[in-house]
């Protein structure tokens, strides 16, 4: 459906987004998650052909979106974070102009613009003015004009930003909606709301993809800290010992606590499931268990860690240092070329010299040859 490679946007010095590359499929929600400033809105300016990338190209449904921006323009409805609104207009005739705008053809825009009123509520508003409308009311105006002309895919920057719980509500409700007939790609800060829309989520960091898939895949392959909580009954030189025999385990701290018991904190290789063993050691000593906690991260830790600065300045630092090798690797490839083109030239210097040397002992040959004749 749509497919970025390699994107970046430049201003001065300062990447607002680089190297990016995703595809989205059809019949999907997916969500741009990243902190003020992480390149969301840039991305999305990109996707619809608002401003242009630096770097990079941008196909919807197989159409360039700077080569044939008409045709891919076509597919695509925007609601950028501030709504494209005529306050001094009713809505029907500001979402009758958008039709006329997105060149609906006459005979269909009465019925496209009474559908799009109907799918986001707004039908009993058709004759008020655009000004006085509440701010929950100006954004579903803003999805019914995206909507209109029937786009595949529905791009939204910040749905709800500044909207009161009530209506961030009512506007969850309308994008799980439009997923039954559009792709939909919102955008947002907010980590609870990409989580309960989407199905796709994309963390983006200072203009970088930092990792995308769906939050229960996220979860699996990033959540794990390796880490367990055991609270038990017994001594702490007893289950320090047990603990450290088990194959897998790293490192463990234990603690007395309250009731003869000991806490203990333990760190495991991720590749190894020690929790049957710990189990099954500790009932065989006779070491009752209280408490046995496998410790996972949050989607928000999730987050928090791959949006950190230390982060992402790892990843630069990754990025200048295969920047680097790639550019050596392509001045010693030049150089190799260089020599070769010489060791050529100077081959074939070699091999005219020897003819030339040829071509005058034939000619002093010819020429003694000739004396002789004429004695």
């Amino acid at each position: 459906m749509i497919k970025v490679s390699n994107l970046s946007k430049k201003y001065g010095d300062h990447y607002a987004v680089k190297n990016l590359s995703f595809e989205i499929e059809k019949g999907k929600v997916y969500g741009f998650l990243g902190p003020n400033g992480a390149g969301k809105s840039t991305t999305m300016n990109i996707m619809t052909g608002y401003i242009a990338a630096s770097a990079g190209d941008v196909e919807i449904d197989g159409h360039d979106i700077l080569k044939e921006a008409e045709e891919a323009k076509k597919c695509i409805g925007y609601l950028p974070e501030m709504p494209p609104l005529y306050q001094d207009m009713t809505v029907k005739e500001y979402l009758d102009f958008v039709a006329e705008l997105k060149k609906v053809a006459k005979t269909d825009r009465k019925k496209q613009v009474e559908e799009v009123m109907k799918k986001t509520f707004i039908t009993d508003m058709q004759g008020r003015l655009i000004k006085n409308l509440s701010k929950g009311y100006k954004q579903r105006v803003g999805l019914a004009q995206a909507m209109i002309g029937n786009p595949d895919v529905i791009i939204l920057d910040e749905p709800t930003v500044g909207l009161d719980p009530k209506q961030i509500i009512e506007i969850r409700e309308l994008i799980r909606e439009l997923k039954k007939e559009h792709t939909v790609i919102l955008s947002s800060h907010i980590l609870s709301e990409v989580a309960e829309v989407c199905d796709e989520i994309m963390i983006i960091a200072k203009g970088r993809l930092v990792a995308s898939g769906s939050a229960e895949n996220l979860l699996k392959e990033l959540g794990s800290s390796n880490t367990i909580e055991l609270t038990a009954k017994g001594s702490k030189k007893e289950v320090s010992e047990i603990v450290k025999s088990i194959d897998g385990v790293k490192s463990c701290t234990v603690d007395n606590a309250a009731g003869g018991c000991v806490e203990c904190f333990i760190s495991y290789d991720d590749k190894k499931e020690i929790r049957d063993d710990l189990c099954k050691k500790l009932v065989s000593k006779n070491i009752f268990i209280y408490r046995l906690l496998n410790n996972s991260k949050s989607l928000e830790d999730i987050f928090l860690e791959l949006t950190d600065d230390a982060y992402v300045e790892k990843i630069e630092r990754e990025e200048a240092a295969k920047e680097a090798e790639e550019k050596a690797k392509k001045e010693a490839e030049k150089k190799a070329k260089k020599a070769s083109i010489a060791e050529q030239i100077i081959d074939e210097m070699k091999d005219d010299e020897d003819e030339n040397e040829k071509t005058d002992a034939k000619t002093t040959l010819e020429i003694e040859t000739d004396k002789k004749e004429e004695e």
